[in-house]
């Protein structure tokens, strides 16, 4: 049996990450959710996941925080990171990309299925 790709989930709109989650599942991918930013956080570190989509405005702790966290630390810094956010300003897009996330995409822009696509060409 293949292990499926596990995707981490940091959103806090309950719909939305039921919305991806459910996406992700039908592409068999197996999916966690943190809905704050610590919870996140603890949850990288502990299920190690294939890749994780960051929202950047959390509860407790948001995303340009967890990412830094994430590339100060030698065992979590090359889980590959999706940011997917309304934040659209070129200078938040810059920061976390510059903090070394490996693609931003405003919600707004992108459908699930777009997403999943983005998924599928990081961890390919």
């Amino acid at each position: 049996m293949v292990n499926k790709k596990l995707i981490l989930l940091v959103e806090d709109d309950e719909f939305l990450a039921e919305l991806y989650a459910t996406k992700l599942k039908l592409e068999d991918y197996e999916v966690a959710l943190a809905t704050d930013g610590e919870k996140g956080l603890k949850m990288i570190k502990e299920k190690n996941p294939d890749l994780i989509l960051l929202d950047i405005i959390l509860p407790k702790m948001d995303g340009f925080e967890i990412l830094k966290a994430m590339k100060g630390d030698k065992e979590l810094k090359n889980i590959p990171v999706i940011l997917l956010t309304n934040l659209s300003q070129k200078d938040e897009v810059k920061r976390g990309l510059d903090l070394g996330a490996n693609d931003y995409l405003i919600k707004a822009h992108f459908m699930p299925s777009e997403v999943v696509k983005k998924i599928k060409q990081t961890i390919k």
